[in-house]
C-alpha cells in the first residue's frame, strides 16, 4: 500500500477552456468540473488519485478565475482542499508561468519540496500503477532531474508532442519500472514522422505530467527564461502576505506567455523518462475515451440512456433523453439538454473550430449549461423569453442561498417539494408543497432548507432585466458578497 512521500506536493493546473469536449464541457463549465466515466469530477479523480501519498494540504490548484468558484465548490467539505492552496490567475499566461508561481509557493513552505505537477483532466484509471511510477520519479528529481511520463506511442499520433529516449540505460529502477535519459523534446509532429517515430520504439507521448524539486525547476527557469524568473523571484516575499494580490497581477502583467516544454525542458540536459505502466487519456476530445473507456462487443462507447442496432466503433453519449442509433461507423453523437454533436470520429478535433464558430454568434450553448450546479444545490432554466425567466430550483437538505436582493426583477416561487425555509425583508416563515410567495423586486430574500429531503421551487423571474449578474449579495455562507464580477456574470444565481 502507497504510504505518504515526505517532501512531496502535488501541482494541479486548472485553467483548461472548455473546448474540446464540447456539448458537454462550455467556456464557464471545462471538462476538469465534469463526470466522465466516474461519478466523481476529472478534478476531484485528479486530487483523490494521489491522496494516499500526498496530504490535501500538499495539493495546490492553479486556475483562472472564471473557474475559481465553482473549483472550490468541488474541492471544499471536511478534510478539502484548504483555500489558500487555490491560486487565482488573474489572466492566463500558459504553464511556465503557473509552474513558477507553484515552485515559489512549494518552495516557501518547504526548501526541499517536490512537486507533482499534473493537469487537472486527465484520465487515469489505474491508480496504483501511477502511485508506483511516482514514487520511482521522486526518488530520480531527488537527483536534480526534470521527470516525466512518457506514454508509450501505440499509433502515429500527431495532436501530442513527443519524448525521445536517449537509449534503454535506465538511470534509475524499481522492479519493471525504469527512469530513461531523455534526448530531446519535439513538437506534435506530421503523421509521415510520427509514423517514423513509432517504429523506432523509443518515442513516447507527452503526458504532460512532471516531478521535480520546486528548488530545480527554478534553477532551470533562470537560465532558460530569465525574465520570467527575476518576476517570480519579485513575487517571493508576496506570498501568503496581504500583498499577494497585487504581486501575481504585476507578475502576470509581465509575464512570458510560453509553455514549459518550449521553455524549459526543450532545452534542459537534465531531463528524464518514466515509460508510464499505466493507462492514459488527456481526454483532448471525445474520439479519446477509446483509450480508456469500456466497449460493447461491437466496439462502441455506450454512455447513457441509448439503443443502437449494428453500429460500429462508435462513441455514443446520451445525457438524459434517450438516444437511438442505427448502423454508424466511426461516429461521435453527443446529446445534452440544449445542444448535440454530430461528427466522424476523425473530425473530432474539428470540435474546437465549432466552440469559436459558436463563440462569434454569441450562442450561450458555447458558454454555460441550462443545469448550473451551485454549493447549495442547483438550478435549471427550463424557459426564457423578453422580460421573464423561469427556473428549476433545487437546494439540498442543509444548504441555504445567499441573501440578496435584485435592482431589474421580482421573482415568484412555488414549492413542488419539501419544506422551504424563507426570509423575506424581516419575515422569516415556512412554505410548504403547492404554496407560494412573490419576491418584489429590491427586496433581501433568502432561500433555505432545513429539511431531509430536497426542496424544488418553481421560480419565475419578471422585470426590464432577468440577467444572471442582477444580484447584489448581502450575506453568504460561501464567501461571496456584493455584486458579481464580470467574470462570473450568467454563473452568479445565488
Amino acid at each position: 500500500m502507497a504510504k505518504p512521500i515526505p517532501h512531496l506536493y502535488a501541482v494541479v493546473l486548472a485553467g483548461g477552456s472548455g473546448t474540446r469536449f464540447w456539448p458537454l464541457s462550455r467556456e464557464l463549465y471545462p471538462k476538469q468540473l465534469l463526470k466522465v466515466l466516474s461519478d466523481r469530477t476529472l478534478i476531484q479523480r485528479t486530487v483523490e488519485r494521489i491522496k494516499p501519498v500526498i496530504p490535501v494540504d500538499h495539493v495546490l490548484v492553479i486556475t483562472a478565475a472564471s473557474h475559481a468558484e465553482s473549483l472550490r465548490f468541488q474541492l471544499d467539505g471536511p478534510g478539502g482542499l484548504p483555500k489558500e492552496n487555490i491560486f487565482v490567475e488573474p489572466v492566463g499566461k500558459n504553464t511556465a508561468a503557473a509552474i513558477g508561481l507553484a515552485a515559489e509557493a512549494v518552495r516557501r513552505r518547504d526548501p526541499d519540496g517536490i512537486m507533482l505537477v499534473m493537469p487537472s483532466d486527465h484520465i487515469i484509471p489505474d491508480d496504483a500503477k501511477f502511485l508506483r511510477a511516482v514514487t520511482l520519479a521522486v526518488q530520480v528529481a531527488e537527483n536534480g532531474y526534470l521527470l516525466t511520463f512518457g506514454i508509450p506511442a501505440t499509433r502515429p499520433e500527431t495532436g501530442y508532442g513527443y519524448i525521445r529516449a536517449a537509449g534503454r540505460a535506465a538511470l534509475k529502477s524499481q522492479g519493471t519500472l525504469k527512469a530513461l535519459a531523455v534526448s530531446r523534446f519535439v513538437e506534435k509532429p506530421d503523421l509521415a514522422t510520427a509514423k517514423r517515430y513509432l517504429k523506432t520504439g523509443l518515442f513516447y507521448w507527452n503526458s504532460g505530467i512532471f516531478v521535480w524539486r520546486a528548488e530545480t525547476i527554478l534553477k532551470e527557469m533562470s537560465k532558460s527564461l530569465p525574465t520570467l524568473a527575476r518576476g517570480l523571484a519579485s513575487l517571493r516575499n508576496a506570498l501568503g502576505t496581504e500583498g499577494e494580490a497585487k504581486a501575481m497581477a504585476t507578475f502576470y502583467r509581465h509575464a512570458e506567455s510560453i509553455s514549459i516544454d518550449h521553455g524549459v525542458l526543450q532545452k534542459t540536459t537534465r531531463a528524464a523518462v518514466i515509460p508510464a505502466p499505466f493507462r492514459w487519456s488527456d481526454v483532448g476530445n471525445w474520439s479519446s475515451l477509446d483509450e480508456v473507456a469500456d466497449k460493447d462487443r461491437e466496439g462502441n462507447v455506450r454512455i447513457g440512456p441509448v439503443v443502437d442496432l449494428g453500429s460500429r466503433d462508435s462513441i455514443l453519449y446520451g445525457e438524459q433523453r434517450l438516444i437511438a442509433t442505427i448502423g454508424l461507423r466511426d461516429m461521435v453523437v453527443v446529446d445534452t439538454a440544449d445542444a448535440t454533436l454530430v461528427c466522424p470520429k476523425d473530425r473530432a478535433q474539428e470540435v474546437k473550430q465549432m466552440v469559436e464558430l459558436l463563440r462569434r454568434q454569441k450562442a450561450p450553448e458555447q458558454l454555460i449549461h441550462k443545469t448550473v450546479q451551485r454549493p447549495w444545490g442547483s438550478y435549471t432554466v427550463l424557459e426564457e423569453g423578453p422580460r421573464y425567466k423561469v427556473k428549476r430550483v433545487m437546494v439540498k437538505p442543509g444548504g441555504r442561498l445567499s441573501l440578496q436582493f435584485h435592482h431589474k426583477r421580482s421573482e415568484h416561487w412555488v414549492v413542488t417539494t419539501g419544506v422551504a425555509r424563507v426570509t423575506c425583508n424581516d419575515r422569516v416563515f415556512d412554505l410548504q408543497v403547492n404554496e407560494s410567495v412573490t419576491i418584489p423586486q429590491g427586496t433581501a430574500h433568502r432561500l433555505e432548507n432545513r429539511g431531509t429531503v430536497p426542496v424544488n421551487i418553481i421560480e419565475t423571474q419578471c422585470g426590464d432585466y432577468v440577467g444572471e449578474d442582477d444580484i447584489v449579495r448581502l450575506a453568504d455562507d460561501y464567501g461571496r458578497t456584493g455584486e458579481p464580477s464580470a467574470i462570473s456574470t450568467n454563473t452568479s444565481t445565488s
